[in-house]
């Protein structure tokens, strides 16, 4: 008994897991071209399982978790000054936002306009890839736009419909910031349940080596070297755009702006990166993205305000770096030249649209919508969405580590700028951080992070 204890303990050790999730990635990766190499469906079909069992868990609590968090970071901005400092701090984040995102996009056209992925070639779409984007294409900006408010708030829960909620969440977290003593049972409550709820997720981060194993695998159980090609031009300069954002033009702005060095950025985010790497979930990163901030310095107020409402509308990766260069692969697979007015609509619709990348499936509907934006007509859109739909999932690592590395980034510039950010006291204690145990303890018991 005491030899499992040691181990559990061991298991949650941050230095022992990263470990662990390395070698999940590496077994995964070799398990899958095992399957796809010999053709063993019944391997494919265990890696595909397990990959499905940890991505259901991450979902179960994207929801609730967007949720209450939005609501008690709105409640905690009574500790930050009151309203006008509130709406202050409010509209600088926004601001920021649409700053680092017309910096992404311009990225990711520039990259696009020099290597030209897809220039030349021509390919056909796989059917069933046709078949599947025609059901999921959205049909225009004003249908998305009616669609923030739900009919049924309830629905929109049990349909995991992120935007809807996370408008009801700003509604019902500003009412309950407005009532104040009289919303206190309320909040208390909200707070109660946004504990449990990081005490779930802590649980599921701790199953992250299995459940990188089965979504890696499964990943090159399907695909393989399928992508080699012209597909590949296109991944690569996905990965070559977020890149340069996650790895350049946020560790410039931090050093700039709040005075922190890419060491000490990377030394507190890496773990999370590595985590939204590997799960393709904003959502799921939101309580490690939100400690790591507070880590940062960054006041644990307005974190608990910023990374959530970050968590859901700020995402350079799908919504600027990611639609800028798949909007040019597409025009030249389909023949269609793009004049300089259409590449500025890409830059106006990955600035004002971010909003539209919330979700499981934000990453379809802002390239959708961009798409439709710069005149291609629907039978291009479906066609090279489809080209593209079958090597999304590998393109989607690097986008979401990118996503949450901006959603961590522009906290701590505002921070600064507002006087939030205990840069001193941070840079001191990391130079010889405790360890945490991946996965533990409630908010309550980490240091700072404490929303009340």
């Amino acid at each position: 008994m005491s030899l499992l204890v040691r181990a559990a303990r061991a298991w949650r050790t941050p230095r022992v897991f990263a470990v662990l999730t390395l070698t999940g990635l590496v077994l995964g990766a070799l398990l899958g071209l095992t399957a796809r190499i010999t053709g063993s469906d019944g391997l494919a079909t265990t890696l595909d399982t397990i990959g499905s069992l940890f991505t259901g868990l991450l979902q179960f609590t994207v929801v609730p978790l967007v949720f209450l968090a939005i609501v008690v970071g709105i409640v905690g901005l009574h500790d930050l000054g009151g309203g006008r400092a509130a709406a202050r701090l409010g509209g600088r984040t926004v601001a920021w936002f649409a700053g680092t995102s017309l910096i992404a996009v311009l990225i990711g056209l520039a990259i696009g306009l020099v290597g030209q992925p897809g220039a030349g070639v021509t390919l056909t779409a796989d059917p069933d890839d046709l078949a599947e984007v025609g059901e999921r294409t959205p049909g225009s900006w004003q249908a998305l736009l009616s669609g923030l408010i739900p009919d049924n708030p309830i629905a929109a829960f049990a349909g995991n419909e992120v935007l809807p909620v996370v408008v009801s969440a700003l509604l019902i977290g500003a009412a309950a910031y407005a009532l104040r003593e009289k919303a206190e049972p309320f909040v208390a409550f909200s707070r109660s349940a946004f504990e449990i709820v990081l005490k779930i997720i802590g649980w599921i981060v701790l199953l992250a080596p299995i459940g990188v194993l089965g979504l890696i695998g499964n990943a090159f159980a399907t695909y393989g070297s399928d992508f080699v090609g012209s597909l590949l031009g296109l991944l690569v300069t996905v990965y070559l755009g977020c890149a340069i954002v996650l790895f350049g033009v946020y560790p410039l702005l931090l050093r700039v702006v709040a005075g922190i060095g890419p060491r000490r950025f990377f030394s507190v985010t890496w773990p999370v990166l590595q985590f939204a790497f590997v799960s393709r979930s904003s959502g799921a990163a939101l309580p490690l993205s939100r400690q790591a901030t507070i880590d940062l310095g960054v006041d644990r107020n307005y974190a608990g305000f910023a990374v959530p409402l970050a968590t859901t509308t700020k995402m350079d990766g799908c919504a600027a770096v990611y639609p800028a260069l798949a909007t040019i692969f597409i025009a030249h697979v389909s023949g269609t030249p793009l004049a300089v007015w259409q590449y500025l609509v890409i830059v106006a619709v990955a600035v004002f649209g971010a909003l539209a990348t919330a979700g499981t499936t934000g990453w379809f509907t802002m390239l959708t919508l961009t798409l439709a934006a710069v005149g291609l007509p629907p039978e291009a859109i479906a066609a090279g969405i489809a080209l593209i739909i079958g090597i999304d999932p590998i393109m989607d690592m690097m986008r979401t580590a990118t996503n949450v590395g901006g959603q961590i980034t522009v906290p701590v510039l505002v921070a600064r700028q507002e006087g939030l950010l205990d840069r001193d006291g941070a840079e001191t204690s990391s130079e010889e951080p405790e360890p945490e145990p991946v996965g533990g303890g409630s908010a309550a018991d980490r240091p700072g992070s404490s929303l009340t």
